[in-house]
């Protein structure tokens, strides 16, 4: 018999036995309910509390808190040192410790809160800061895309016929007009002497005009006239 129980117990003495030890016969993989709190959990409202302290940290760093304060000790110094001794609370005999202890522990408690102010301000430097540097990433991509926009409209601009162009082209078409007309009424005075049409001279000249005041890169090839095709063969 003792070998049996001796068999049927764990041979780990931290490790727990299933249906023992656990919440409410609840297994191993249940997990246990959490230890109810005697007092509630205080969470003050940290935003609050954090305008609270940086209006205390300033107040603390203007002039007027100084003049208070120094007030406030002489007042103290005075009336412990000048006052009959049933109305002092704070002997000078045994050098202020009333007050002593009472500048320490404004002291105690201002390094904590300016330290607090000093980190909100640090947080909030930092999220300005990362908001900075978001707002130029996005003005130097705004910028390249300008950029480019004002390249493509250059480049298409190139392709663009301008005022004086036309201007130009319409005074040099113009000229080639006047001086057909001129052709036609001279042919016209001096009779036909020739198998070509003066219209078709006309034609062949404005041609050859117009091709050479072409580009280069878009001059057409002349085309061979009908007539001196039939004269070769």
């Amino acid at each position: 018999m003792d070998a049996l129980a001796d068999s049927s117990a764990p041979k780990n003495p931290n490790q727990r036995v299933p249906g023992r030890g656990t919440a409410k016969g609840g297994s191993l993989d249940t997990p246990l309910s959490g230890r109810q709190r005697i007092l509630p959990k205080f969470s003050p409202d940290p935003d609050a509390f954090g305008h609270a302290t940086e209006g205390f940290a300033r107040f603390m760093g203007t002039p007027q808190f100084l003049v208070y304060m120094t007030v406030f000790v002489v007042v103290w110094l005075a009336w412990n040192t000048w006052a009959p001794l049933e109305w002092q609370f704070d002997s000078k005999d045994l050098g202020f410790t009333l007050l002593t202890l009472m500048l320490s522990l404004q002291a105690s408690y201002a390094a904590p809160l300016l330290l607090l102010a000093q980190n909100r301000q640090d947080d909030r430097d930092r999220v300005s800061l990362q908001q900075d540097r978001q707002r130029a990433e996005r003005n130097l991509s705004d910028t390249e895309y300008l950029t480019r926009e004002l390249a493509s409209l250059r480049i298409a601009l190139r392709e663009v016929a301008t005022r004086d162009y036309v201007r130009a082209e319409l005074r040099s078409l113009l000229e080639d007009i006047l001086e057909a007309q001129e052709e036609l009424r001279s042919h016209d005075q001096t009779g036909p002497g020739s198998h070509e049409s003066p219209k078709d001279k006309v034609k062949d000249k404005l041609r050859e005009q117009r091709d050479r005041q072409r580009n280069p890169r878009t001059q057409q090839i002349p085309r061979i006239k009908p007539g001196h095709s039939n004269q070769d063969r």
